[in-house]
C-alpha cells in the first residue's frame, strides 16, 4: 500500500522481481485525509485483493517504530498517530509502515536503477512534495526528508513538485529550470554519486531529465510510480518476517 497526498494506491507484489501481481488499484485521497479516513480507504483497496498475509504501507512524512511524526501534505491529525496499530485494527495480517520515499528508494536499489550501485544514491520522488531517500553503500539513511530543505527562503517542494508544476502551470522547461536550482543545493551538500528521480512525473523523464544541468548523474526510476508499493512489500516482508 502506497498512501499518499492525492492517491491511495495498492496491489500485490512479486518479492522476486518487485513486479505488481495483477492491476494496481487507485483511489484518490479523502479531504479532509485524517487517519480514520484514510484507513477506511485502505481497509477497502486491501479487501478488493482479498489479502490476508503481511501488508507493508508507505506514509508521506517521518515514521518511528510505526508512528507518524510529521505531515506535510496529509491532514495534520497524522501526527502521534500510531499508522500500525490503527491498520491493525480494520484489516488483516500485521502491518509494516515507513517513509513513501524510503519505500520506493528500498524498491530502486534492489530492483531497479540503484540495483549494484555503491557509493552515495539519492532518490527523490516528485509528487505533491518531494519526497526524498538517501543510500551509503546499499544502507538506507531513513526519514531524510529532503523536499522541506531551504532553497532560495522556501521549502524546495513548494517550488519544484510536480504538484507546483501543475500549481503554475509551467513548461517542462519551466519546471525543469526550478528542479535544477533545488539539485543544485542538494548536491552542494551531499554530494551524490548517483541521483534516481521518481513520482508520477518519471514517466515523462525524457521531458525534462535531459534539461537539468546539475553534474551529478540522474536517471529515471525503472519501477516509475510503482516503485512504493513494491518497496512497501520488500519492507514488510524483511521486518516482519525478521
Amino acid at each position: 500500500m502506497d498512501i499518499g497526498g492525492s492517491g491511495i494506491k495498492g496491489c500485490p507484489v512479486d518479492l522476486e522481481t518487485g513486479e505488481l501481481i495483477g492491476e494496481r488499484l487507485r483511489i484518490d485521497t479523502p479531504q479532509p485525509s485524517t487517519p480514520e479516513a484514510v484507513f477506511d480507504v485502505v481497509r477497502r483497496v486491501v479487501g478488493e485483493f482479498d489479502w490476508t498475509g503481511p501488508i507493508g504501507v508507505t506514509f508521506p512524512g517521518v515514521m518511528k517504530h510505526g508512528v507518524a511524526y510529521t505531515a506535510a501534505n496529509v491532514d495534520k491529525g497524522w501526527i502521534g498517530t500510531d499508522v500500525d496499530a490503527g491498520l491493525e485494527a480494520v484489516i488483516p495480517g500485521a502491518v509494516h509502515t515507513l517513509n513513501d520515499a524510503d519505500a520506493a528508494g528500498l524498491a530502486e536499489m534492489r530492483y531497479g536503477a540503484g540495483r549494484g550501485r555503491d557509493g552515495v544514491v539519492l532518490m527523490l520522488t516528485f509528487g505533491t512534495g518531494i519526497g526524498s531517500a538517501l543510500f551509503v553503500n546499499g544502507t538506507l539513511v531513513t526519514n531524510t526528508e529532503f523536499g522541506h530543505i531551504q532553497v532560495d527562503g522556501e521549502d524546495g517542494e513548494r517550488r519544484a513538485s510536480a504538484a507546483a508544476k501543475d500549481r503554475h502551470e509551467l513548461s517542462y522547461p519551466e519546471w525543469a529550470e526550478r528542479v535544477d536550482r533545488y539539485l543544485d543545493v542538494l548536491e552542494g551538500s551531499l554530494w551524490p554519486d548517483l541521483i534516481i528521480v521518481g513520482g508520477g512525473v518519471s514517466k515523462k523523464a525524457h521531458k525534462w531529465v535531459p534539461l537539468l544541468s546539475t553534474r551529478t548523474p540522474i536517471v529515471a526510476a525503472e519501477l516509475l510510480n510503482n516503485a512504493g508499493i513494491a518497496g512497501a512489500a520488500l519492507a514488510a516482508h524483511e521486518n516482519l518476517a525478521a
